[in-house]
């Protein structure tokens, strides 16, 4: 596979998740096609997790990681690809036990912030 194919496949990808087109003029245009070949266009469509899966898994990575505006982008995926909103409030409270409660805490205000919606009881 060629580095263009690469990257066609990454830019269908980024699209699939975010529902946008990849946003090459906001950044660095070496980093962008690094980014779009390499993690979307091959680590993005591995086999072995669903793209829902590897959502959440981001999602989870990035929670605990306290990476918020990142985490907000990729809300938006996760609801691009069906994740339903009850699940990530779930990710956010088993996250409270393994990645601590303030950073589940943040992950549940940027989901507010993403994904506007009156919180749910569990």
């Amino acid at each position: 596979m060629t580095d263009d194919d690469r990257y066609a496949r990454g830019v269908a990808r980024f699209r699939e998740l975010f529902g946008v087109e990849p946003p090459v003029a906001s950044l660095e245009p070496g980093f962008v096609r690094v980014t779009l070949e390499h993690l979307f266009g091959e680590i993005w469509n591995r086999p072995g997790l669903a793209l829902a899966e590897r959502s959440l898994v981001t999602l989870a990575a990035l929670t605990v990681l306290n990476r918020e505006q990142e985490l907000r982008l990729h809300l938006r995926g996760a609801r691009n690809v069906g994740i339903p909103r009850e699940k990530l409030v779930e990710l956010m409270i088993h996250l409270a036990h393994y990645g601590g409660w303030p950073v589940a805490v943040a992950g549940l205000r940027a989901l507010q912030e993403a994904w506007p919606e009156t919180p749910t009881t569990p």
